[in-house]
């Protein structure tokens, strides 16, 4: 699934369903389901609802991510789960960078915790562009030129600014993915991770729509 300009979420495999939960849940009585039912759909709800946690960490989603560095560092806050990032002390960087489309650009309004945005006039926005790519050759430029004169990679990524593009995998099960989702998918969120939190949000879905439907009526509080 493509987001922003050089990104995607991709899902590389799963295992995960509704009936994990169920499993997970009714364990407790010595008992398992080979298929869902009513009541089983019941079950979750009241899972959900209740805060019994637990029975939705019997399942993994690991996802393949490529995004501008700024938001991997926000991602990774995010530390119930397993990551593995491209490593630019092993790799060359590539000279992809994140340019925000014109609508994007905006400025912040009040005070750190209570600002919100707001959008900027075509030409603050066309200037935002050009000087953001303006400053991305310069900085991929000198990286090259760095590691042409054999500077360690290591040291020469210095060179390269926040918006250049990363990518990893990170592994995760429903309850942390539902807690992920609910903070960087909602409006307080900051834009671009926000669009990140969608895509994997529309993935699990997918894969648990009765756990997702829970979710969802449940005021998107993780339990």
């Amino acid at each position: 699934m493509r987001v922003l300009d050089h990104g995607f979420v991709r899902l590389d495999d799963a295992m995960a369903d509704d009936l994990s939960v169920v499993n997970g849940a009714r364990v407790s009585f010595a008992r398992r389901r080979e298929e869902m039912d009513e009541s089983d759909e019941g079950l979750i709800r009241f899972l959900m609802r209740d805060r019994h946690g637990t029975p939705f960490e019997h399942n993994s989603f690991r996802f393949h991510i490529r995004c501008p560095i700024f938001v991997a560092r926000e991602w990774m806050r995010h530390r119930v789960g397993s990551f593995n990032e491209f490593s630019l002390r092993y790799a060359k960087a590539t000279d992809d960078f994140y340019v925000p489309e014109p609508a994007d650009v905006r400025s912040q309004v009040g005070k750190p915790g209570a600002y919100s945005f707001e959008p900027v006039s075509d030409q603050v926005a066309e200037t935002t562009r050009e000087k953001l790519q303006a400053v991305y050759e310069t900085a991929y430029e000198t990286y090259q030129e760095l590691v042409e004169l054999g500077v360690a990679r290591e040291l020469a990524r210095c060179a390269l600014p926040v918006g250049a593009y990363t990518e990893f995998y990170w592994t995760v099960n429903a309850r942390s993915l539902m807690n992920f989702v609910s903070l960087r998918a909602a409006e307080t969120a900051q834009r671009e991770i926000r669009r990140y939190a969608e895509a994997c949000e529309r993935f699990f879905e997918q894969k648990m729509p009765v756990t997702y439907a829970a979710f969802v009526a449940n005021g998107r509080a993780a339990p």
